[in-house]
């Protein structure tokens, strides 16, 4: 953790809806003056698109059929814990894209599914680091990325919601197939269990989407479960100085679960996160304004 320099980072699966909570974050930032560096969880992929497919052709040759991209073999989790680290330590971010398809190609003049080249951030542009990706508080015999950030947030519907948004968005954004989709989810699985879920222990706030409506079989649902057909469950690490009150007040419909526990309806999700993490963000600057 650092005082000078504060990390925050966004931690959730594919399809969980990371980049939402993202978009909110940045939200904040340009309404209350904050300059965010922002890193996105992909960069520190280990393979481009092909050399991903030639090590998961390989790692099911030689008995492997788990090989993912949750896992640590197939990202720079050392380097990843390095930036972090580093940058809590001198304000300076070394990072790259991964360009994900044609609109992003254009914007970075990189071929879809190749990587930008790494690039430095230096000190002083910044007034805090955001990450958004899979790995933002992973813990493993090697490496320790979730000790060096100040505020870990963890994006976590309900496993047949995250399947059901998964399916939709690989289908409509990348061209694949259900079929398809459904054998990553199922490649995924093993490293899903053991680095994606431990994470949600590390965090300090998970948002937990769940829906209200049926989605026993999220392989065939024709549609994604909107937010007013859901609720959110926050549930806090710590929920010392959380003013509950004031949220139950300020969110219609909201309500205690349990003592750590804040449960509100889907469509107050955006709101419910304003009202949460923009005084976290302020203690963060404040903190850091203190210490230089």
């Amino acid at each position: 953790m650092s005082v000078k320099h504060p990390i925050i980072s966004v931690t959730g699966s594919s399809g969980a809806g990371t980049s939402t909570v993202k978009h909110t974050f940045e939200q904040i930032f340009h309404r209350e003056g904050v300059k965010a560096a922002l890193i996105e969880g992909d960069a520190f992929h280990r393979h481009d698109r092909q050399a991903m497919k030639e090590a998961m052709q390989k790692a099911e040759a030689e008995g492997n059929p788990h090989f993912s991209h949750f896992g640590p073999e197939a990202n720079l989790l050392k380097e990843l814990e390095e930036t972090f680290k580093r940058y809590g330590e001198t304000g300076v971010l070394r990072t790259r894209n991964y360009v994900h398809d044609e609109d992003e190609a254009e914007k970075y003049g990189v071929d879809p599914g190749k990587f930008t080249e790494w690039r430095e951030i230096p000190a002083g542009e910044s007034d805090l680091l955001l990450y958004e990706g899979l790995h933002g508080a992973v813990v493993t015999d090697e490496v320790n990325v979730a000790q060096y950030a100040d505020l870990k947030i963890g994006v976590v519907p309900v496993i047949n919601l995250e399947w059901i948004q998964k399916i939709h968005r690989d289908r409509a954004a990348r061209g694949y197939t259900t079929e398809a989709v459904t054998d990553t989810i199922l490649r995924r699985m093993h490293d899903y269990v053991h680095y994606i879920c431990p994470q949600f222990s590390e965090t300090d706030i998970n948002f937990q989407r769940v829906p209200t409506v049926d989605t026993s079989n999220p392989f065939i649902a024709r549609w994604i479960p909107t937010a007013g057909e859901s609720m959110v469950v926050i549930r806090f690490k710590d929920p010392h100085g959380i003013d509950f009150p004031y949220l139950l007040s300020m969110i219609h419909d909201s309500f205690m679960s349990r003592a750590n526990t804040l449960v509100v309806p889907g469509d107050m999700m955006d709101l419910a996160m304003q009202l949460i993490l923009t005084p976290m963000i302020h203690r963060l600057i404040e903190r850091k304004a203190r210490a230089i």
